[in-house]
């Protein structure tokens, strides 16, 4: 009997953490199925696979190829671009690929800031204060090149058609290695485009915790407070995200007694999931003390009530601000943000600490020493 021939998985690592590579080795038992049907062709932290014999590789011969993180940088562009071509079918994988994350919180600033901030504001960092990395840098022997960064940070179906979304800060296992599998054996396929390994309500469908939909008097830290385990974190005062983000985690942080940050992003039929999630905060808040108050009255007591919440951007959009009706404020990505190569600086010594050196993505050129 003639033996079936294996597919071909690819894994890349965009701007992520490594937790969604992490959460592949947590498939346990499930991963010797996926070994079984595919050889595991591309996988830059366990396979030594090189990015010019991916390029070789005929297109559409890899069978599955998962992307997980953002796209931060014109090298992450670039491998997509390239799975793409070589992929038959392409996973975003994972909170980060789907819709930005923590990575994409930075769309709040521009890399100018956030470089200046790491590698010029901070006391940890006084060796080099001033000196800015940079994209193309030349040297005696020759340029240095550094993966540039783009201003704004931006979902994989920004950049490429994908196939399937699997979502997840990283995507759970019980969920996320059934939809694998069913992917490798291509067949009985969802419609191109869908969300896999997810369900389609949020996560207070999933949640044992019982809701008594009382109104609110006061928003608290998860440390000001011991939660009863049995009652509605939002009830008991806790932003839980719950209410506005898709389930399929099984409910795991709330059964932990912590809210859920939100990790599996949008609900289905939710643009965005950040103000989908203050229009329900706003409703189930107390207004009573207010009433009849006056207006300057009212709105010291919002003010005061809401002022518990320290950081809304990151409560609200920690895992969708690319994707959100918020980014486009925040300068959704265009050709006119990339930052623009300048002239490079008169020959002569780099720039000595403590002076600012050349502005992101002017090229630096580093004189011979002696």
């Amino acid at each position: 009997m003639t033996q079936r021939a294996k597919k071909k998985l690819a894994i890349y690592w965009a701007a992520g953490c490594g937790g969604c590579e992490i959460s592949v080795v947590n498939l346990h038992e499930t991963l010797l199925e996926v070994a079984q049907l595919a050889d595991l062709v591309f996988c830059p932290c366990l396979v030594d696979t090189k990015e010019d014999e991916l390029a070789e590789m005929p297109d559409d011969s890899i069978d599955v190829a998962l992307i997980n993180g953002a796209i931060r940088n014109d090298h992450n562009e670039e491998m997509a671009h390239l799975l793409r071509r070589k992929a038959k079918l392409v996973v975003a994988y994972g909170s980060c690929a789907n819709s930005g994350c923590v990575p994409g919180l930075s769309n709040l600033g521009t890399v100018d800031d956030h470089l200046r901030t790491v590698y010029d504001s901070q006391p940890t960092t006084d060796s080099t204060k001033g000196t800015i990395p940079q994209p193309r840098v030349e040297v005696p022997e020759g340029v240095l090149r550094l993966p540039l960064l783009y201003d704004q940070v931006r979902r994989l179906k920004d950049v490429v058609e994908i196939d399937y979304a699997i979502p997840g800060c990283p995507p759970e296992p019980h969920q996320s290695g059934p939809a694998i599998l069913t992917l490798l054996h291509g067949e009985n396929l969802p419609p191109r485009g869908a969300t896999v390994g997810a369900g389609p309500a949020s996560v207070c469908e999933e949640c044992p915790r019982t809701r008594k939909g009382k109104l609110i008097t006061s928003l608290k830290r998860t440390w000001e407070i011991d939660p009863d385990p049995d009652l509605c974190l939002l009830d008991q005062g806790l932003v839980c995200m719950g209410i506005a983000t898709r389930g399929g985690c099984g409910g795991l942080c709330p059964k932990a007694n912590m809210p859920c940050i939100g990790c599996y992003g949008s609900p289905e039929g939710v643009r965005d999931q950040g103000a989908a999630m203050a229009a329900a905060l706003g409703s189930a808040v107390d207004v009573t003390p207010s009433r009849g108050a006056g207006d300057d009255h009212a709105g010291d007591h919002a003010r005061q009530l809401f002022d518990a919440i320290p950081d809304w951007a990151g409560t609200f959009y920690k895992f969708t601000l690319p994707s959100s009706m918020l980014d486009n404020a925040a300068r959704r990505y265009s050709e006119r943000d990339e930052p623009q190569l300048q002239e490079p600086p008169p020959a002569g010594d780099p720039a000595p600490t403590g002076t600012p050196g050349p502005a992101y993505g002017a090229p630096w050129t580093v004189p011979a020493r002696g």
